[in-house]
C-alpha cells in the first residue's frame, strides 16, 4: 500500500519537479526571442546591454529583464564560443539568479551557465564575483567566458595570488570578476587592514556565484582564513618534544579516529612528567596539572597528534624541504596554508624540516561568514542534494536538481565488499585488466596519495600502463584528466572534485589540437583541427563500443557527495558508462563507522577468500553510515559557526568603524567624544559618585590626568574648593583638554591634524583588534572545560567575549586619547634627526638583503647557461623554493616563477 506522501508525489510531483515546471514559461520566452537577437549585429548586442542598464536605472526589475538579457547572452555565447546553451542550461541560470544552488551533473556545461545570471546581475553595476576552487580554473574561465562578456560590452577580471596591486584593483572594478574563494577571503581581510579608501579593492559584496559550491561552502567551511604575522621562534622546544614522542607506547595514550583526537592516559601523564623533569623541560616540583604547565602540555599534545594522526603522503607531503598540506577533499596541495596552534611546527620537527616560527593572528574570517556578506549568493555543483539541509540552514540557499540535457545511460553497480584489503586490491587489478583488454577507459578513484601510489605499483607489476593524478602531479592535472577518456586509458585519481576539465570519450579534442599545433607550428590550424576531429570521431565510437568510461572506486568516502562526484565523471551528456565501488572490512569508513551487523551478516554467510558480497542491502547500510558521519560533521560545523558568529558580530563592528573613519573628512568630534568618556571614567574611578570629599583620591586623579591627557592641572586644589563636586571637576578637565587640542590643531594646521587623528585611530583599532583576537582564541580553547561544571560553553563564550569587547573599546579610547595628547609639532632639528635615522635604517636593511657569496646566493652574472629572459623553455624546471636560474639570487617563486 502506498503512503500518503508517495501518492501526493505521484499526483503533484516533488517540490523539485514543481520548481522545474515553474521555469518552463521563462525558457519558452527566451527561445521565442532567439530569432530577434540572431538578427542583431555584433554592435547591436552591445547596444542592448546599454538599453538594459538604462531600463534598470529607470526602475525596471532584473526579473523583468531576465528573458531579454538571457536571450542576448545566449546569442553572444553562440557567436563568441560557438556554444548554444540548452534549455536546461537556461534553467540552471534562472535558479542561480534566484539565489539557489543549481545541481547539474558533470558535463552539463556549468561554466557557460554562470554567464547568464552573471551578465544579468552585472547590469546593476555593482560587480559580480564568480568563485572557483583553484587559480587555474579562475584564469581559464575568465579568459574563456570573458569572450562572451566582451561580446556583450562588459569587462572581465581575474584575481590571483601575488597579483600586482594595480592589476588587482582593475580586476575588482570589472563588471564580472573571477577569483578563488581563498583569494576573495584574504582580500577582504587585507582591505580591512588598509589605511585609506583608495587602497581598498573590494567595494560591494553584491552577488556571488560559487562553482563547486559544496566543496567551498561545506568541505572548506571548517577552516578559517587567517592572516598572520611571525611570533617568537621556539624551534628548540618542538625538536625536544619531538624526541619524546617515540618513547611513548600504546598504554600511554588513546586515539579517537572518529574525532581525530589523542589524549594521554594517567600512565602517560606520569611517564611524561618524569621524562620532562629529566630533560629540564618541566621545573622540578611542577606538575603537568599546574596552570604554569599549560604551554608545555599543549605542545606535547600537538607533537602526539603530529605523529599519530597526520600521515605523510595522505595529509601532507614534504616538497623542497617544506611540509605542504594536502586538501582531503580535492587531493590538491595547499601551498602557503599552515596548520595553526603549533601543529604545523610539530609536523616539521617530525619530518626533520626547517621549523618556521609560529604566527600570531592579525585578521581572520571563515568562508561561512565571508560568503554571508553578499546580498545574494548562489552556487553550482554536481552534488548538493545530500547537504540541502545545511545549505538552507546556514546560507538560506535552496537546492534545485536541474534535469540533464540527455537521459543518463550509466550503469551503477552494487558495492562489492571483500574481507581484507589484499583481496579487494587483487580483485581491482583483475577488473582493471579485463576492462583494459577490451579498450574501455578506466578512472580509478582512491582516497589518498599513498593508496594511489600503492595501486600504481600493483598495476605496474601487472604490466598495465596508467597515469596517476594526485597532489604530486598537480601541474599536469588538466592534461591527465583530458586524456582519461582515451581508448584503453587507465587513470588513477586521488580525488575528482572540482577538476574543471571534462573527461570526454575518445579524449579531449581541444587538447589534441593544442598539442598538434605546438608540435607543428607551421601547419594550417584549420586542417589540423579537421584531421583531429575525424580521428576523434573514430576513437569516440571505439570507446562507446567498449562500454564508455568505467569509474572504479577503491573505497567509500565519509561523504556521499564525494562518491557521487567521482561516479558522475562517467555518463556525461548521455554517454554510456559504468561505475562500481570495491570495499573491504579493513577500509577506514567500514572499520570506524560501518555497522557491526554488516560484519555479522558477512561471517554468517561464510565468505570464502577472494569472494565478495554484492547486495543492495550493503549499499543501504553504507549509505546510513555515511549519512551518520555527514550529520556529525554538520553538527561540528554548526557548533563552530555559532562560536564564530560571536566573533563575526564584533568583526563587523570593528570593520565598519574602520570604514567610517576612512570615509570621514573630520574626526575631531569622534576624538572629542572619546576624550570626554576617558575623562568621565577617570573621574568616576578616583572620585566615585555619591562619596564624600574625604574619600576622593585627588592625588591619584592628578597623576592619571598627567599620564592620560599629558596635562599638569591643579586637580587637588580644585577639589578643595567649596561646593565643587565630581561633575565640576569633569567639566573643568574637558574644557582644559579641548583648549589644549585646539592649540595643537592650530600649530599643526587643520589638514595635518585631521590626518594625524585618522592614522592614530586606525593604528589603535588594528592593534587592539589583534590583541582581542588572540584573547578570544585563548578563551575558545579553555571555555570547553566549563561544560564539566554544568555550564553551557557557548553561553559562557558569548558573555565573556562581550565583556572582553567592552574592555577592548575602553582601552581603545584611552589609547587614542593618550597618543593624541602627547603629539606635538617637531622642530626642524628633530625632523632632520628623524630623517637621518630612517635613512640609516633603510641602508642597513638593504645591506642585509643584498646577495653575497656568504649567504649562498648566486651573483647576478652567474645566470644558468643558455638562460633567455624572454624564453621560458630555457629556464629548466626549478622548484618554487629553489634559486631562480636568472641569477638574481631570489627564490624562483619570487622572481621569474611569478611570471611563469
Amino acid at each position: 500500500m502506498l503512503g500518503i506522501g508517495t501518492v501526493a508525489k505521484k499526483i503533484f510531483g516533488t517540490p523539485n519537479d514543481r520548481k522545474i515546471k515553474a521555469t518552463r514559461p521563462l525558457v519558452e520566452k527566451i527561445n521565442a526571442l532567439e530569432p530577434e537577437y540572431e538578427a542583431l549585429s555584433d554592435a547591436g548586442l552591445i547596444e542592448k546591454t546599454q538599453e538594459f542598464k538604462k531600463r534598470l536605472a529607470e526602475g525596471e526589475s532584473l526579473d523583468a529583464l531576465l528573458p531579454e538579457a538571457f536571450a542576448n547572452c545566449r546569442e553572444a555565447a553562440k557567436r563568441a564560443l560557438g556554444l548554444r546553451a540548452f534549455d536546461v542550461q537556461l534553467m540552471g541560470g534562472i535558479f542561480l539568479h534566484q539565489g539557489n544552488i543549481s545541481e547539474m551533473k558533470t558535463g552539463e556545461g556549468k561554466t557557460l551557465v554562470s554567464t547568464f545570471p552573471g551578465y544579468l546581475n552585472a547590469l546593476a553595476g555593482k560587480g559580480v564575483h564568480i568563485v572557483t576552487v583553484n587559480d587555474y580554473l579562475a584564469k581559464r574561465d575568465a579568459e574563456w567566458m570573458g569572450k562572451v562578456y566582451a561580446a556583450l560590452g562588459m569587462t572581465t577580471g581575474v584575481v590571483y595570488p601575488q597579483q600586482p596591486e594595480s592589476e588587482k584593483k582593475q580586476a575588482y572594478a570589472s563588471d564580472v570578476t573571477y577569483a578563488t574563494n581563498n583569494e576573495l577571503g584574504f582580500d577582504y581581510l587585507r582591505d580591512n587592514m588598509k589605511s585609506s579608501l583608495e587602497e581598498m579593492n573590494q567595494k560591494d559584496h553584491y552577488f556571488a556565484i560559487v562553482d563547486e559550491v559544496d566543496s567551498i561552502l561545506i568541505d572548506e567551511a571548517r577552516t578559517p582564513l587567517i592572516i598572520s604575522g611571525p611570533a617568537q621562534d621556539r624551534s628548540e622546544l618542538y625538536v625536544s618534544i619531538n624526541e619524546l614522542i617515540p618513547l611513548l607506547n600504546e598504554e600511554h595514550y588513546k586515539i579517537d579516529e572518529k574525532t581525530r583526537n589523542v589524549t594521554f592516559t594517567d600512565e602517560g601523564n606520569e611517564y611524561l612528567e618524569e621524562v620532562l623533569h629529566d630533560r629540564g623541560l618541566l621545573d622540578q616540583g611542577q606538575s603537568l596539572y599546574d596552570p604554569e604547565s599549560t604551554t608545555i602540555v599543549h605542545h606535547v599534545n600537538q607533537g602526539l597528534r603530529a605523529h599519530k594522526l597526520f600521515l605523510k603522503d595522505k595529509d601532507y607531503i614534504v616538497r623542497d624541504g617544506e611540509v605542504v598540506l594536502i586538501d582531503e577533499f580535492t587531493g590538491r596541495m595547499m601551498a602557503g596554508r599552515r596548520l595553526s596552534d603549533g601543529l604545523h611546527q610539530a609536523i616539521e620537527a617530525k619530518e626533520g624540516c626547517k621549523i618556521q616560527p609560529e604566527n600570531v593572528t592579525l585578521a581572520s574570517v571563515t568562508f561561512q561568514n565571508y560568503f554571508r556578506l553578499y546580498e545574494k549568493l548562489s552556487g553550482m555543483t554536481g552534488t548538493a542534494a545530500t547537504e540541502a539541509e545545511e545549505f538552507a540552514e546556514i546560507y538560506g540557499l535552496g537546492v534545485v536538481e536541474v534535469p540533464t540535457n540527455k537521459p543518463i545511460a550509466r550503469i551503477d553497480e552494487d558495492d562489492a565488499v571483500y574481507r581484507t584489503a589484499q583481496e579487494k586490491f587483487d580483485a581491482i587489478v583483475e577488473t582493471i585488466r579485463e576492462a583494459h583488454e577490451k579498450g574501455q577507459p578506466i578512472l580509478v578513484g582512491t582516497t589518498s596519495i599513498e593508496k594511489s601510489e600503492m595501486l600504481s605499483r600493483l598495476l605496474t607489476s601487472a604490466g598495465i600502463t596508467h597515469n596517476v593524478l594526485n597532489a604530486r602531479q598537480h601541474e599536469q592535472e588538466a592534461q591527465i584528466v583530458a586524456d582519461a577518456g582515451k581508448l584503453g586509458a587507465v587513470t588513477i585519481a586521488t580525488n575528482m572534485a572540482g577538476r574543471g576539465t571534462d573527461i570526454k570519450l575518445g579524449g579531449n579534442v581541444e587538447f589534441k589540437v593544442m598539442e598538434a599545433i605546438a608540435a607543428n607550428p607551421e601547419a594550417d590550424p584549420e586542417e589540423l583541427r579537421a584531421r583531429i576531429e575525424a580521428e576523434h570521431a573514430d576513437d569516440e565510437k571505439a570507446v562507446i563500443d567498449a562500454g564508455g568510461l568505467f569509474v572504479l572506486a577503491t573505497e567509500r568516502h565519509e561523504s556521499r557527495r564525494i562518491d557521487n562526484q567521482l561516479r558522475g565523471r562517467s555518463g556525461r551528456q548521455g554517454d554510456p558508462g559504468r561505475s562500481a565501488f570495491f570495499l573491504s572490512l579493513e577500509d577506514d569508513l567500514m572499520r570506524i563507522f560501518g555497522s557491526e551487523r554488516l560484519e555479522k551478516v558477512l561471517s554468517t554467510l561464510g565468505m570464502k577468500e577472494g569472494e565478495a558480497i554484492v547486495h543492495p542491502w550493503v549499499n543501504k547500510s553504507l549509505e546510513r553510515a555515511q549519512a551518520k558521519v555527514e550529520g556529525r560533521n554538520f553538527d561540528i560545523r554548526k557548533q563552530l559557526l555559532k562560536f564564530d558568529d560571536v566573533m563575526n558580530e564584533q568583526r563587523k563592528v570593528i570593520f565598519k568603524q574602520r570604514l567610517d573613519i576612512m570615509k570621514a573628512e573630520d574626526l575631531s568630534e569622534i576624538v572629542q567624544d572619546m576624550r570626554s568618556e576617558v575623562i568621565d571614567d577617570l573621574v568616576d574611578t578616583y572620585m566615585p559618585p555619591k562619596t564624600y570629599a574625604d574619600q576622593w583620591d585627588t592625588e591619584g586623579l592628578h597623576a592619571a590626568v598627567k599620564d592620560q591627557l599629558n596635562m599638569d592641572l591643579p586637580v587637588v586644589a580644585w577639589a578643595d574648593e567649596e561646593g565643587v563636586d565630581d561633575e565640576d571637576i569633569a567639566e573643568r578637565l574637558e574644557k582644559a583638554a579641548d583648549e589644549m587640542m585646539a592649540q595643537k590643531a592650530a600649530a599643526f594646521g587643520p589638514d595635518t591634524m585631521r590626518s594625524i587623528e585618522k592614522q592614530i585611530l586606525l593604528q589603535a583599532i588594528d592593534t587592539k583588534w589583534r590583541e582581542h583576537l588572540l584573547t578570544l582564541e585563548h578563551l575558545r580553547s579553555v571555555v570547553g572545560f566549563r561544560g564539566y561544571a554544568q555550564r553551557d560553553p557557548l553561553n559562557e563564550y558569548k558573555n565573556e567575549a562581550f565583556q572582553l569587547f567592552e574592555t577592548m573599546l575602553n582601552s581603545l579610547r584611552q589609547d587614542v586619547t593618550q597618543k593624541l595628547s602627547q603629539i606635538r609639532p617637531m622642530t626642524e632639528e628633530e625632523q632632520k634627526s628623524m630623517m637621518d635615522e630612517l635613512l640609516r635604517q633603510r641602508a642597513a636593511m638593504e645591506a642585509a638583503a643584498a646577495p653575497t657569496a656568504d649567504q649562498g646566493m648566486v651573483a647576478a652574472e652567474d645566470a644558468a647557461p643558455g638562460f633567455d629572459e624572454n624564453d621560458p623553455t630555457t629556464w629548466g624546471n626549478p622548484g618554487r623554493n629553489q634559486l631562480c636560474p636568472c641569477g638574481s639570487g631570489k627564490k624562483f617563486k619570487h622572481c621569474h616563477g611569478r611570471l611563469a
